[in-house]
């Protein structure tokens, strides 16, 4: 009975805005460091971007976008997808409904190529794309081929982002969500940008992908260590 509420569209609005009020008062109440503390200006430089995260890992990312980066968001066409685009449009992001997939039918059946057009569209405009690398649902922390074909098609760089909190709950699921909790560090980090050639054959474009891959990686590994204690703040935010 719940899950068949949740799937009502005036519900997913409702959730959504719920969301973001409670993603506005974390991080509200939150210690925000920045690492590389001139991080924010190392991306800038780079615009347009594509804005690369993990699943699961990315919620609290809206709050952090500096209020002048236009941001597109890709967002697939799912009820939970009709939800998130409620978040990010609460905080300035509007979406574009399309989602990637790992075989050719999951790709037009979830509207990749449109959402490919579109996010070369955005970026060639000067717009920030931003969207998580990996598919839903899973493998989780394995990139999928869509962002690194947006980047052959743009010409736009792709820089991985990580947020993490003191305080968190990571869920049992297929991307062990974590949900960000109030009170504490705020780690926002930002990776090395990677390009992929127009002419990029099969081999580069696959050493493109796993360069996702290791960039998400190193990314969440500095944030976590950052709010754990592990590391030097990179700094305040910006």
């Amino acid at each position: 009975m719940l899950k068949g509420l949740t799937r009502r569209p005036g519900v997913q609005r409702l959730l959504g805005a719920l969301i973001a009020r409670w993603l506005r008062f974390v991080y509200r109440t939150l210690t925000p460091v920045v690492d590389p503390p001139d991080g924010y200006a190392v991306a800038e430089a780079q615009r347009p971007f594509i804005l690369a995260m993990w699943h699961g890992e990315h919620f609290l990312m809206p709050a952090g976008r500096p209020p002048h980066w236009t941001v597109k968001a890709i967002i697939s066409r799912s009820g939970d997808g009709e939800i998130i685009a409620t978040v990010c449009e609460a905080f300035g992001i509007s979406a574009i409904r399309a989602s990637a997939g790992f075989t050719e039918e999951q790709v037009r059946r979830r509207g990749g190529v449109y959402g490919l057009i579109a996010a070369v569209r955005e970026l060639r405009a000067g717009a920030i794309v931003a969207l998580t690398a990996d598919v839903p649902k899973g493998p989780a922390r394995r990139a999928g081929e869509g962002i690194v074909a947006i980047a052959r098609h743009s010409g736009a760089p792709i820089i991985p982002f990580a947020v993490a909190t003191t305080r968190r709950i990571h869920l049992n699921n297929w991307d062990k969500a974590c949900i960000n909790l109030p009170f504490g560090r705020y780690a926002f980090v930002i990776g090395d940008p990677i390009r992929v050639p127009a002419d990029a054959d099969a081999e580069a474009l696959e050493a493109a992908r796993l360069a996702v891959e290791d960039g998400l990686d190193r990314a969440h590994a500095r944030a976590y260590a950052l709010v754990d204690g592990r590391g030097e703040p990179g700094g305040p935010h910006g």
